[in-house]
């Protein structure tokens, strides 16, 4: 049996695992909660776990090592401020959030939520909020397609768009049938993948380089300034690397999974483990382009292309039934984060679009139908955006990754934490965040400065804060709502 083989066989194992995962969900999908939160049935480890792997994506086994093994240690600043901006979301969004969308409406996307907790009668807050996330987030599964593509043609030689459509395949299956429970469970044993992926290869790569100190050494001997965090990095650079944790707090994908655990006293269990598992997975990242640098000098070879570190150094390492595994570790990133997205994008449509501005009085039935037609219509869009394959996975991920943060970071932790945020101050910062990412996102000049997300976030903060202080006028409702959940929370911790 050749190498092909064997790692195929890991490959068709993984999927169908997968497709097994989403066949089991769809049997406990009733109606249009369970579809698109799951019932609000999460335990620790699940959204710990699921929150991780849809977070991830195909960057974290494919764009960071391959940044790591072109520029060195300076890339880190992502993973350390990736590390940071998870934490303090844990920390600061997670318990409020659960709370307050069982609180105010029971709801159960951003957009509802935002719209509900500041009481906007006109529907725009919400519909703007699901215009932002189908932009964003048709750009961000249009990365994980453009990942899908390269790990086929890499790993086995097919034809780029051949392996685009295998992976978009699969995963429109379980996420269109299974909806928020199958992403949650196959996102579980993703996760657990690319944990054990990570740690294993750059740990068996050591032995075959001559551990550590021969590994520094051959670093060093191709560039010693890999090793440097600091090496060509301007403190705007760093800065701009490090912020990267501001997006946390405006990821739709992310933080639903918060409004999906069962209770918050499980959300301290949930960050240990979440954060422990990012932790861990990102060192092995680093960890994994380090040592094939090393290998690669001490074979005289050449890496085509640095994204593929991960996937090709596997197959050096390992039998061909472990280096598909290993292979399926990138397909688990890329895979988990796709469906993710694509159910938040499928709930903003008809949540947040159809629902509430077209018809409010269909059965859940047509709504679940309906989320399922949205998936597929979305899909069809990234995969004909992801077809040329021109961009690298980094820079599309690293937009998206603005433009949700800008938009919804701040806003998010004003009405979390700040009784007079209003629904115009809200709805001005929203487009405020989406527009200056957007713009200085396309300006060359602007975002080799710094990158967009912090001049986003920060002109979207202003502007929340001074439209919101002019916009104010007491609600009572507003009031009772912000008192209960927070008298709810502490209650609950």
């Amino acid at each position: 049996m050749t190498n092909e083989m064997y790692q195929l066989i890991s490959i068709v194992l993984y999927m169908g695992i997968m497709v097994f995962i989403g066949w089991y969900a769809f049997k406990r999908t009733s109606n249009l909660t369970d579809y698109m939160l799951g019932g609000r049935s999460l335990g620790p480890m699940v959204t710990a776990l699921s929150a991780g792997a849809s977070d991830m994506s195909g960057w974290l086994l494919m764009g960071l090592p391959g940044a790591i093994y072109l520029n060195g240690l300076v890339e880190a600043w992502i993973a350390i401020g990736l590390t940071l901006g998870a934490y303090f979301n844990y920390l600061l969004v997670a318990p409020r959030l659960r709370v307050y969308t069982q609180v105010s409406g029971d709801s159960i996307t951003i957009p509802s939520y935002l719209e509900s907790r500041l009481k906007d009668n006109s529907h725009l807050l919400r519909i703007v909020s699901g215009i932002i996330i189908l932009i964003f987030f048709t750009f961000y599964v249009s990365s994980g397609m453009v990942a899908g593509g390269k790990f086929f043609l890499s790993s086995f030689g097919l034809d780029y768009h051949v392996g685009l459509l295998i992976v978009a395949a699969v995963v429109i299956f379980y996420t269109l049938f299974g909806g928020f429970l199958a992403v949650s469970y196959t996102d579980v044993v993703q996760g657990i993948i690319m944990f054990f992926a990570l740690l294993l290869v750059p740990i068996f790569g050591l032995f075959l380089t001559g551990g550590f100190t021969e590994t520094a050494v051959s670093i060093r001997s191709v560039n010693p300034e890999l090793l440097n965090f600091f090496s060509g990095a301007s403190f705007l650079g760093i800065f701009s690397a490090v912020a990267w944790g501001l997006g946390y707090f405006g990821q739709p994908h992310i933080i639903v999974r918060f409004m999906a655990i069962n209770s918050v006293k499980e959300l301290k269990k949930a960050r240990r483990i979440g954060i422990g598992w990012m932790f861990l997975s990102l060192f092995g990242a680093i960890a994994t382009a380090l040592v094939g640098i090393a290998y690669y000098q001490q074979h005289s070879m050449k890496l085509e292309d640095p994204e593929t570190i991960f996937i090709v150094f596997g197959q050096i390492l390992f039998h061909p039934m472990i280096a598909g595994i290993m292979l399926a570790a990138v397909l688990a990133a890329v895979m988990s984060t796709i469906s993710s997205q694509l159910i938040v994008t499928s709930s903003a449509l008809i949540e947040d679009l159809y629902k509430a501005l077209i018809n409010k009085n269909a059965t859940d039935k047509q709504y679940v139908f309906l989320g399922r037609a949205a998936v597929l219509v979305v899909s069809i869009v990234a995969i004909l955006l992801a077809w040329p394959n021109d961009e690298s996975i980094l820079d599309i991920v690293s937009f998206a990754w603005a433009g949700f943060g800008a938009s919804f970071g701040p806003i998010i932790l004003l009405s979390l934490y700040w009784r007079k945020t209003t629904a115009k101050g809200a709805l001005f910062g929203m487009i405020t965040g989406a527009v200056t990412v957007l713009v200085w996102g396309n300006i060359n000049i602007l975002k080799t400065t710094v990158y967009e997300i912090i001049p986003g976030f920060l002109f979207a903060l202003l502007v929340t804060y001074l439209v919101s202080l002019i916009t104010y006028r007491p609600n009572p409702e507003i009031e009772e709502e912000f008192t209960e959940a927070v008298k709810l929370l502490e209650k609950e911790k």
